[in-house]
């Protein structure tokens, strides 16, 4: 199963011409030409293996091998006559051409370079082509122009270097210093002590299969799927949790039971704040069986996980046996790793906006900032509702699948920074994936297969400055009837002062009233719980000076409704009144 994965994982779009971590390079910004690509059904979608793969920095090296996101010609060892011819958008004098090989290199012949009226200069010619002892090189063609460059043409001799050739992107410089390969890392000033991964031993892992955990935001739970393992409700995959103590130690991992686990594959995605809902992979059908889709559990009164129930999705639709969902924590974002007819070639991640009446709308592509030609998979959104962590093999990385972070810079949910690679301490030759982190972003939990007990893995680490979100505000408390101090179940509508703008929903455990719900800081909030019979006071939570993350714990109060009572009416009070009243249309329920 290892190798199937990593194999629908392989691979990516062209990303900045001229790029902050490759300032003294400029990278070929357009097609002009080009001998064959390699297409295939199986094993090539939408623009993996194509010319255009070749435009912009390197996607997979310093590490070698396939890559969906490196130009492949049509065959393996074809004649002496492929090519292809590349443009920049500033034509500029130079000292060196740079081609990254990143499979099977050693089969350049010639390399041309054309000025700016398309005259041809040869700048390397070798007729002598043989395999070399490398799986990969930054091939550098120290050669200097008089001229200004604005295309240039290299010629492959496939047939001399066994099986596919594959060049990840081709650049100009007018440095004479040999251009290395570089992963575009987080970068910290000052590191004095490094992240050390903390595999969390066998509370929580076996020799079997453990991927995707899910912390929830409080960091009290961790959630994860175990696949294969002799306690699982059929051989395939269960969803299991474990309590963590405050200590930081792990309770012995359960197994969630019935009805969220079958005998067909079952994995977790997003746990909400107030640990009362989370998302499931797959629709349940009544008969059993499974489908592609989201499904969604509700915490019972008892404490069990109620009927999966399909989350609908306008117009969706998955070409991948995959899929990866997260929800954002105010309810009203859902993230999602799906194959569509616009994707850039495998898994892309789209975002779909909660409408407010228990649907979602149409997938939008996050965009090529983001998004590559390889399979993009398992989107966490932080707390702050604008950090972004995925797994890709679609930029350049430390082997197979890394882990990135990337920002969303405004409210399109398709305008993101460029995404960096959370580094070495967490990223490694093997597939890592799965990053999940608390509201507090002291400690981020992740899949890998490298120093694992057997198959996969979960880790723990502590999260460095530099690949944290901003901060947030934990606020918890409980519910109650404010004549007999019982706990009460109700909704939480938290809204921004003094617009009134929603800014999410919770729900109140029925047992004991306990809620929490996680508020981006700067801003001024007021909180209110509903329900049937009562009328509510509501809480206000000021967080415009706060810089830090800050719990805090603030309980509600519900004032049954009796006959003859007289109340002194507050503007929530009022809201509430008006709204029945009106019989206002729009449904705030998340799900």
């Amino acid at each position: 199963m290892k190798k199937a994965l990593l194999y629908l994982l392989l691979g990516c779009a062209p990303h900045f011409l001229i790029a902050q971590d490759y300032p003294e390079v400029q990278w070929a910004s357009k097609v002009i030409g080009v001998s064959s690509e390699f297409s295939d059904v199986e094993r090539a979608q939408g623009a993996q293996f194509k010319a255009e793969q070749v435009l912009g920095k390197p996607n997979k090296m310093p590490d070698a091998g396939q890559s969906h996101c490196a130009w492949s010609p049509a065959k393996a060892d074809n004649t002496e006559g492929e090519w292809i011819k590349v443009g920049f958008d500033k034509p500029m004098k130079i000292h060196q051409i740079v081609i990254a090989e990143n499979l099977n290199p050693g089969t350049i012949s010639k390399v041309a370079v054309y000025d700016v009226i398309d005259k041809e200069y040869v700048v390397f010619n070798n007729p002598n082509v043989a395999p070399l002892n490398a799986k990969a090189r930054m091939f550098s063609i120290m050669h200097s122009t008089d001229f200004e460059v604005r295309a240039v043409k290299v010629f492959l001799s496939t047939a001399r270097v066994p099986g596919f050739n594959q060049i990840d992107a081709i650049g100009i410089s007018a440095s004479k210093q040999t251009i290395e390969a570089k992963i575009n890392v987080v970068k910290e000033p000052d590191i004095k002590v490094k992240a050390k991964p903390e595999n969390l031993g066998t509370a929580i892992n076996s020799e079997f299969q453990e991927i995707a955990p899910t912390v929830a935001p409080d960091g009290k739970t961790i959630y994860f799927t175990r696949a294969k393992h002799p306690q699982n409700n059929g051989e395939r995959q269960d969803i299991w949790y474990a309590e963590i103590k405050p200590d930081g130690t792990f309770n012995t991992a359960k197994n969630l039971g019935s009805p969220i686990n079958t005998s067909h594959h079952n994995s977790s995605f997003s746990i909400t704040p107030d640990g009362n809902k989370m998302l499931l992979n797959n629709i349940y059908n009544a008969d059993g069986s499974l489908e592609k889709g989201l499904s969604i559990t509700t915490r019972q009164a008892d404490g069990s996980w109620g009927r999966p129930q399909e989350v609908k999705i306008d117009d969706f639709s998955n070409k991948n046996n995959y899929s990866e969902y997260c929800l954002s924590q105010d309810g009203k974002i859902l993230l999602m790793t799906v194959q569509r007819a616009d994707s850039k070639g495998g898994k892309d991640i789209y975002f779909s906006r909660n409408k407010g009446d228990g649907t979602w709308s149409q997938p939008i592509n996050l965009g090529g900032v983001v998004n590559t030609a390889a399979n993009e998979t398992s989107p966490f959104l932080a707390s702050d509702g604008k950090t972004l962590y995925f797994s890709t093999s679609g930029f350049s990385g430390y082997g197979s699948n890394d882990i990135y972070v990337t920002r969303r810079l405004d409210e399109t949910w398709t305008n993101w920074s460029e995404p960096q690679n959370v580094g070495p301490e967490i990223n490694t030759p093997e597939w890592d994936a799965y990053f999940s982190i608390t509201a507090k972003a002291d400690y981020a939990y992740y899949t890998s297969y490298a120093n694992s007990m057997g198959d996969s893995d979960i880790f723990r680490v502590k999260v460095k400055d530099v690949n944290k979100p901003d901060p947030v505000a934990l606020i918890k408390g409980n519910v109650y009837n404010k004549k007999t101090g019982k706990p009460i179940e109700a909704k939480i509508m938290y809204e921004i002062l003094p617009s009134g703008e929603n800014a999410g929903n919770a729900t109140s455990n029925a047992q004991t009233g306990a809620y929490k719900v996680v508020l981006p800081l700067k801003k001024n909030y007021g909180l209110l719980a509903e329900a049937t019979g009562f009328i509510s006071v509501d809480a206000n939570i000021d967080l415009s000076d706060s810089t830090e993350y800050v719990e805090i714990t603030q309980d509600l109060y519900l004032v049954p409704i009796e006959k003859d009572m007289v109340l002194e009416l507050n503007k929530s009070v009022w809201k509430v009144i008006l709204k029945s009243l009106v019989k206002e249309k729009t449904n705030t329920n998340w799900l």
